[in-house]
């Protein structure tokens, strides 16, 4: 029986990590937080939710859910998903395997495409054809489509897939299509290209299409799942689930809709850093979540979330609004091992939760990152999350030497090397995001979370030359703190390439009016009032005979007249161009390409905190610690981060401990506290002493 629905009091954020769920609890009055974690196995994966969630201190009758999670990402990307069957336009088969008919990587003889996600044999092609324009060119023949759909379901196939060629601007062969298999197949999953996206580039299209049916099933199983355990406990209001633009949707349409939730978690730590960001008055940040299986990076530029409208999933395009999101296989699980060529390798395998890293005593037996923390003396192992779990010391000196035996190292020679691969690998990997896009990572303030944040953040920054770096109040759990701050939001587009003149003006507006109210009633399933919401309209456009976009943010007022609309988009578009390419001419031809929508209904956000006043703390313990700049290790003091006050400033070597996590301050480096509890890390210049 289905609880009633209420004004919820507290809102809850739940993060399902690969190896722990984070949890944040809002209090809506005070603005107050709780914070809590569960180890994350994906086998009973919902009953470790339901565990956590029964440990904070709140009814779930008076509680608002925002749900972050890997589920649909980890599918693709150990391509675990349902058998899948296309249903194509005729002549377009094959689109999966030829693509763009482009070479990714010119430069690499090994570069293979990754193979399509759907044999041949279910692959299949129905007569029926639009033009560019939205033409009918032949009409779509429904006899074929129920043949060649029956003999999909036949072969056993789970979900369909349905793109036709340019539905994206007349979407009625689709739209007759899926409801005539709906109504012949009510229990098949079907993902239809024109419900999912209304932009061009067919195969990008397609793919999309495909990977939304390929996890459609499991992510749909994991939602209905949860929330009917919810339900069963007390829970009465919409479950809201955090999608890959930084924002959240109602479950309801996430399960029907999965490849929209892809970035889940890790957009969560970037709206987080963006609203600390604005609040600290910084406008260039690296975000740097570190977490059990990876590492998820992003950028604020100039005060904005750089984003892009199409991504790549294991090589596979995504079409769709995300935050530029780039991860890597390196995180506090990860595992060190030698290849063949007899090098020592760090991830991208990881030891999760279960087993987990040796220390944990699960059954794990090769060394980790978290290990070598461990035997480095940076980790105590009575207090690991909150003192809930007892590192076995022994079993992680046993797994580091096993490895060290076989390499001829020693001990604490090894781990100091395996953790210093795995600093290499997450500055390789803020090197793409910045250096190689002509950015100077020096220019940039280093917002390090996640469980393993704060153990690299001053090794990282320092190899980049960032001089400083803010650790955030209970930084394990920032992602979560990020998704109980995110508003609701929904994203629509539509592709419409025209030449920019008045006509185009004037279509311009009346589509940004049917797409906003499209997404207005989407976001009224929330309760949100819809003088709450705000509507934000850019354009694609690009100069006549290109085939790339700028995107182009639209002003308000510039929908009140097409003269306006047409005047302030050529202009806007020519200075955003040469400042990207260095060239572009006012007056030269335009087009437009897509129209989009986002919008964009807010919550209230967590107040921020302030330093406790009081005399700066004394270390709580003292703890022999190596440091790779010393060689050696050296007698470290540690502090109880809840118990440090605005005056606490202290000289690396430090660490500072909390119970969801630890922060390094090696020498070189000093510590302190900003006004609002942050632990800020800067670098000494040279020279200093």
């Amino acid at each position: 029986m289905t609880a009633t629905a209420s004004i919820p009091s507290h809102r809850i954020a739940i993060d399902v990590g690969g190896t722990f769920v984070d949890y944040v609890l809002l209090d809506e009055a005070s603005g107050s937080i709780t914070i809590e974690k569960q180890l994350s196995t994906p086998e009973r994966i919902v009953d470790e939710v339901m565990t956590g969630i029964g440990r904070l201190p709140v009814a779930l009758s008076q509680t608002s859910i925002f749900h972050g999670t890997t589920v649909a990402l980890n599918t693709i990307v150990q391509e675990r998903g349902v058998a899948v069957g296309l249903l194509t336009t005729a002549g377009f088969r094959d689109i999966l395997e030829i693509g763009r008919g482009s070479r990714p990587e010119i430069y690499n003889p090994l570069f293979r495409e990754p193979p399509a996600l759907i044999d041949r044999f279910l692959r299949r092609e129905i007569a029926g054809r639009m033009d560019a324009q939205g033409r009918e060119v032949t009409p779509l023949d429904l006899d074929q489509l129920d043949r060649e759909a029956d003999a999909l379901v036949a072969a056993g196939v789970e979900a369909l897939a349905i793109c036709f060629l340019h539905s994206y601007t007349n979407n009625t062969h689709e739209a007759v299509a899926a409801e005539r298999i709906r109504r012949r197949h009510p229990g098949i999953a079907l993902a239809v290209s024109h419900e999912l996206v209304r932009e061009w580039r067919e195969f990008e299209r397609t793919s999309t299409t495909v990977l939304n049916a390929y996890v459609q099933p499991p992510f749909k199983r994991y939602i209905d799942a949860l929330v009917a355990r919810l339900e069963g406990a007390g829970y009465a209001n919409p479950l809201a689930v955090m999608q890959s633009n930084g924002g959240v949707s109602a479950a309801r349409r996430a399960a029907d809709r999965p490849i929209t939730t892809l970035e889940s978690g890790p957009a969560g730590g970037v709206i987080g850093a963006s609203v600390l960001a604005a609040e600290l008055g910084l406008k260039n940040v690296i975000c740097s979540d570190v977490g059990g299986t990876t590492v998820d990076l992003a950028l604020i530029e100039d005060g904005a979330i750089v984003e892009r409208n199409q991504t790549k999933i294991a090589g596979r395009p995504v079409l769709g609004p995300t935050i530029d999101i780039l991860s890597a296989g390196v995180g506090g699980g990860s595992i060190a091992w030698i290849d063949n060529r007899g090098s020592l390798r760090v991830g991208p395998r990881s030891a999760g939760s279960s087993p987990g890293p040796a220390c944990f005593g699960l059954g794990g037996s090769e060394p980790t990152v978290t290990d070598c923390h461990l035997v480095l003396g940076s980790l105590d192992p009575d207090r690991f999350l909150g003192a809930r779990i007892r590192l076995d010391v022994d079993a992680a000196r046993g797994a580091v030497d096993r490895l060290a035996g076989r390499l001829g190292l020693g001990r604490d020679e090894l781990a100091a090397g395996i953790l210093q691969i795995a600093e290499s690998n997450m500055i390789g990997a803020i090197r793409s995001i910045t250096v190689k896009r002509g950015l100077d990572p020096r220019d940039f303030t280093l917002v390090s979370y996640g469980g393993g944040g704060g153990f690299f953040a001053a090794a990282v920054a320092e190899e980049l030359g960032v001089r400083s770096i803010i650790v955030p109040t209970a930084s394990a759990t920032f992602s979560a703190w990020g998704i109980v701050s995110s508003d609701y939001r929904e994203d629509s587009a539509r592709t419409m390439v025209r030449t920019l003149d008045d006509e185009t003006a004037r279509e311009i507006v009346a589509v940004a009016r049917r797409l906003s109210a499209d997404n207005v009633e989407r976001l009224s399933e929330h309760n949100i009032d819809a003088g709450r919401i705000r509507s934000f309209v850019r354009c694609d456009v690009r100069f006549a005979g290109q085939e790339y976009t700028v995107t182009v943010g639209v002003d308000d007022d510039w929908l009140q007249s097409p003269d306006r609309l047409l005047a302030g988009l050529s202009e806007r578009f020519v200075d955003m161009h040469r400042r990207l390419y260095g060239h572009g001419e006012q007056g030269m031809p335009v087009e437009l390409v897509t129209v989009r929508v986002r919008s964009i209904g807010h919550v209230a956000r967590p107040a921020f905190p302030r330093a406790r006043d009081g005399a700066a703390p004394e270390p709580s313990a003292w703890r022999e610690t190596y440091f790779r700049a010393e060689g050696e290790r050296v007698r470290t003091p540690v502090y109880d981060r809840d118990a440090l006050s605005r005056l606490f400033a202290v000289e690396g070597p430090a660490i500072v401990e909390e119970w969801t996590t630890t922060t390094l301050v090696p020498p070189g480096w000093s510590a302190g506290t900003d006004r609002i509890g942050n632990l800020v890390l800067t670098a000494k210049a040279e020279g200093e002493e």
